[in-house]
């Protein structure tokens, strides 16, 4: 006698399930491992000491974690925040139009437009900004242009300030944005923009009301994939950016490639760590928050 039909199917879906897992579970093991290894290095060298050729020596000294309470660093964390969040905002205004855009109204030619966004982003990330930064220098196309309109001078210029490395990062991870956004976009059921437009009136209106919450789980999956490198890019800061422009990034690479000073480059890169979990944290709380309102 034949089993019953829900019975074998559920044997079948719990064995799948298991080989899911074993899978997954040499890969995920090896990862944790080196990240967890990693993370303890670096938290136990935070409160290490340097001998005197600079070397790192492991022993119990706060001397670099107090110094992250000095006001340079606290100002560079401070500028590091606001530039990370300023990128997110510009991306966030750049990829909605894009993603809506395509996903909407870019019929059967949207996946080579999604494809041609992302593939040049395939390309090395230094190289990439190395030609930005042509492209946004002083006698570059984008200055040479906005001259001969008359919306910049002889003395207006992009790189080497806060301007340049925001430039820098909203073209480095603007992609990181538009992903996601435009899966949110192509799920939505149109019917619900065609409901608002009777409800809510003029495209704006609907966009707000309707479109915008419904893909806000989108949204703020690009945020966080945003925020999280842009927080720790150096690149932009280094290349676009000038001494006054320095992110906690370059700080960093400081501490540990030029300054010797192990304890401290550590402690830095403890104090960025914290900031991205909180960030992180945020994003999960807001995600579950949003599943179980849909579970209502």
């Amino acid at each position: 006698m034949a089993l019953p039909r829900p019975f074998t199917r559920g044997r079948r879906d719990t064995s799948g399930n298991r080989m899911w897992v074993w899978l997954m579970l040499p890969g995920t093991l090896w990862m944790t491992g080196f990240l967890i290894a990693s993370l303890v290095l670096v938290a136990v060298l935070a409160v290490g000491t340097t001998d005197e050729l600079g070397n790192p020596r492991f022993g119990f000294d706060l001397a670099g974690v107090r110094a992250l309470a000095d006001p340079a660093y606290t100002e560079v964390m401070a500028r590091s925040l606001g530039y990370a969040l300023l990128t997110c905002l510009i991306c966030l205004l750049i990829a909605y139009p894009v993603a809506y855009t395509i996903a909407l109204h870019g019929g059967r030619y949207k996946h080579a437009l999604i494809a041609a966004i992302v593939v040049p982003f395939f390309a090395n990330y230094l190289v990439r900004m190395y030609g930005w930064s042509v492209v946004l220098s002083d006698d570059g196309p984008v200055l040479r242009t906005l001259r001969a309109v008359g919306l910049a001078d002889g003395g207006t210029k992009i790189l080497n300030s806060g301007l340049g490395v925001v430039a820098g990062l909203v073209y480095g991870f603007v992609v990181f944005m538009i992903i996601p956004l435009y899966a949110a976009l192509e799920r939505l059921d149109v019917s619900l923009i065609e409901a608002g437009r009777d409800l809510y009136g003029g495209p704006v209106r609907t966009f707000f009301f309707v479109t915008l919450p419904a893909t806000r789980q989108g949204a703020a999956a690009g945020l966080v994939l945003v925020f999280l490198p842009a927080m720790g890019d150096f690149v932009s800061a280094q290349l676009m950016g000038g001494p006054d422009q320095i992110m906690i990034g370059n700080l960093i690479q400081d501490k540990f490639f030029q300054g010797q000073n192990w304890p401290l480059g550590s402690a830095l890169t403890m104090l960025l760590m914290l900031v991205l979990l909180i960030g992180m944290l945020g994003y999960l709380r807001r995600t579950r928050k949003d599943e179980a309102e849909a579970r209502r």
